[in-house]
């Protein structure tokens, strides 16, 4: 599907990049902001993932990352048809069925908030990641144009997913880094 012979092509000189039909917009279009702010997110996880090393949440990030290639794509195809095709790569409800399911599967049995918590813990990077991902969902629905609902849907889910696993990886909840309203007065 991809082939890169040439790492650069001199045809954004301008300040235009090139969309999946072959249209051109500026790189300072939405679009363009939606997906640079994917991809920021799509890094990010990359650096939770070398700071938990073996950690068991690090195959679901994986996925996680190759998704958000799926949703940058996704976003880089305007248009209407949401349907994917052999030459289309489109966010699909399944995607973001397994989200919820994972978020589900990682919250199952934590004690419910009882505090706003803090970005911090062994989570930290996670958290940064989750903020992002937040930040690229108000990208996205800034685009000009039709969206994917399911593309969407699943940045949504993504940064809810990115929450809960900060609480798994700082012990299920146990050591989160909790909210102490005016505690610095």
């Amino acid at each position: 599907m991809v082939k890169l012979n040439k790492i650069y092509t001199r045809t954004g000189d301008d300040g235009t990049t090139g969309l999946v039909d072959g249209s051109r917009v500026s790189k300072a279009d939405p679009r363009m902001e939606a997906i640079g702010d994917v991809d920021e997110a799509n890094s990010a996880i990359g650096v939770a993932i070398a700071s938990l090393a073996d950690h068991p949440i690090v195959a679901e990030l994986s996925r996680i990352q190759n998704d958000l290639f799926d949703l940058g794509a996704d976003l880089a195809t305007p248009g209407d048809d949401f349907a994917p095709s052999d030459m289309t790569l489109r966010i699909v409800p399944a995607q973001v069925t397994w989200v919820e399911h994972a978020i589900d599967a990682l919250n199952d049995g934590m004690a419910p908030l009882t505090s706003f918590i803090l970005p911090g813990g062994a989570a930290a990077s996670l958290h940064l990641a989750r903020a992002i991902v937040r930040r690229a969902e108000r990208a996205c629905v800034s685009i000009h144009g039709p969206i994917n609902p399911a593309a969407l849907m699943y940045i949504n889910r993504l940064s809810d997913y990115l929450f809960v696993a900060c609480r798994w990886v700082n012990q299920q909840g146990t050591a989160d880094v909790l909210w102490v309203p005016g505690g610095s007065r």
